[in-house]
């Protein structure tokens, strides 16, 4: 499996076009020079790399660097300003709290309306909803609207709709900083099972415990560029001694 390459990015790069407040008054014109102006922010910068079939990755980097940015792109969520992206399979993600969710629908409503989005019919979603109520435990709140959901119900949610869709690559920005022990136990669990049946996983964390110990890879992102590729326990090493130092 590790021979087969399932996404392929070559020379990517992601800018943002920031603009000022547009004066409206002479005065404002004449003091505030600069208003009306743009700045274009480039996000990342010729990334280029490839995953295979199977692997469990974990991208990596302070706040800012474009991780999560990169998983956005690799969900068709945003597009790059230049660069290829070749993905082989079907993409599935959980990329921000909430995110695919509609505050006033229940949460077997949005079950329907998330699963949807990742393309599966009616029929597809009944036949996994008691799999996804049971997996995340939210029985007694399942015909609840989610806003008033706590953020670890809102993971619970979105993590046991995402394994049960089926896909073949799984996108996690963040997840298991929200949520109990036990929860993200039992979440690390399914991923083994989902990487043993070949979903090649990507995950966006600060918690160098799960790298070390559930990655095969790290990617180290650093001012949007990749820093380091390699062995998640030695590239998650030198990323916490970068860390460590410049505290």
């Amino acid at each position: 499996m590790k021979n087969i390459t399932v996404i392929k990015i070559e020379n990517l790069f992601k800018s943002f076009v920031n603009y000022y407040d547009k004066p409206m008054m002479l005065k404002e014109r004449i003091l505030r020079m600069k208003k009306g102006e743009k700045k274009v922010v480039e996000i990342l910068k010729n990334i280029s790399l490839e995953i295979s079939k199977g692997e469990i990755t974990a991208i990596i980097g302070s706040n800012g660097s474009g991780k999560s940015t990169l998983l956005k792109i690799l969900t068709n969520i945003i597009y790059p300003t230049s660069g290829t992206i070749d993905i082989q399979g079907k993409v599935a993600g959980i990329l921000e709290l909430g995110a695919g969710f509609h505050p006033d629908f229940t949460g077997r409503e949005n079950i329907y309306i998330n699963a949807s989005i990742w393309g599966l019919s009616k029929k597809d979603i009944d036949s996994i909803l008691n799999e996804i109520i049971d997996f995340s435990e939210l029985k007694d709140y399942i015909d609840a609207p989610v806003r008033v959901y706590s953020s670890g119900m809102y993971i619970r949610l979105a993590f046991a709709i995402a394994i049960n869709v089926k896909a073949d690559i799984l996108l996690i920005d963040e997840v298991f900083a929200v949520g109990d022990a036990n929860f993200q136990k039992k979440c690390l669990t399914k991923l083994r099972e989902l990487k043993n049946k070949g979903v090649t996983i990507i995950l966006v964390t600060h918690d160098s415990g799960i790298v070390k110990e559930f990655c095969s890879r790290a990617i180290w992102i650093s001012d949007g560029s990749i820093k380091l590729d390699g062995n998640a326990v030695d590239v998650s090493m030198k990323y916490d001694e970068s860390v460590k130092f410049s505290s």
